[in-house]
């Protein structure tokens, strides 16, 4: 739940009738006018509702054939997330997602680490993976595989930048699950393979996927997919009724 910063009102994020984005933030109105409102004048707006910014997962390969290019663009990526006030989440991974969570701190930005490992003994000698750059690390204990489940489903978006079977995994959850996903084009791998898997999958699921090869372009044009549309499906999975139960949205 949250309050309609303009008139007050209490609603639910994805029954609202209107949503905007401001300093990393997303905001839930009642009506379009009260959207107008705010957006002519958020600094008299924005602190009369207490939320926390939203978060962007970016997978992608941890290992393999990586090229300077690819990893230039994961970093920036890092930097694009931060600039926006928004938090990284990652796979605490080594290669692609290191490289993004290097570039949200160099640009003052929050960086959260699901290890797949209990603890940062074992993330760090038994996943051989790195524990710098990361302001958070959240030690799952589930191994790679559940990993990648707390790493979708605590992303508000999804972006995939090359990848191999791991980022394949990622991507058919948040793919599954009606997630916001955006791809580097032209980073190799999964991400350029995306297209013929969403034609060979051929599900609709209320998954929405953009594409672009610069990623700061990818980012925003998803921050403006999320507040136009995407917020009111943020999941596949909705409450039914309020009996607890669950079923497909939509």
């Amino acid at each position: 739940m949250t309050l309609d910063p303009v008139c007050g009102l209490e609603l639910r994020e994805r029954k609202a009738e209107a949503a905007t984005f401001y300093k990393g933030r997303a905001f839930y109105f009642c009506s379009q006018e009260h959207r107008d409102a705010f957006e002519a004048n958020p600094e008299g707006y924005a602190s009369r509702v207490s939320s926390g910014p939203l978060t962007v997962g970016v997978m992608g390969a941890a290992s393999g054939d990586l090229p300077e290019a690819v990893r230039r663009k994961a970093f920036e990526l890092g930097q694009a997330v931060a600039e926006m006030g928004m938090v990284l989440i990652t796979g605490a991974a080594p290669g692609l997602p290191w490289e993004s969570a290097r570039g949200a701190q160099s640009n003052k930005g929050l960086s959260v680490g699901i290890s797949p490992a209990l603890s940062l003994d074992e993330h760090v000698n038994v996943y051989d993976s790195p524990a710098d750059h990361f302001d958070v690390m959240i030690y799952t204990g589930s191994g790679l595989m559940g990993r990648e489940i707390v790493n979708i489903r605590s992303s508000d978006m999804v972006i995939v930048i090359g990848g191999h079977s791991g980022t394949l995994g990622e991507f058919a959850i948040a793919y599954d699950e009606g997630k916001l996903i955006g791809v580097v084009d032209g980073s190799g791998g999964i991400a350029d393979a995306i297209p013929n898997l969403v034609e060979a999958i051929d599900k609709e699921t209320g998954a929405a996927i953009l594409y672009h090869p610069e990623p700061a372009v990818l980012l925003r044009r998803m921050v403006q997919t999320f507040v136009y549309s995407h917020f009111q499906r943020p999941s596949v999975f909705a409450r039914n009724g309020g009996d607890g139960s669950r079923r497909p949205a939509g």
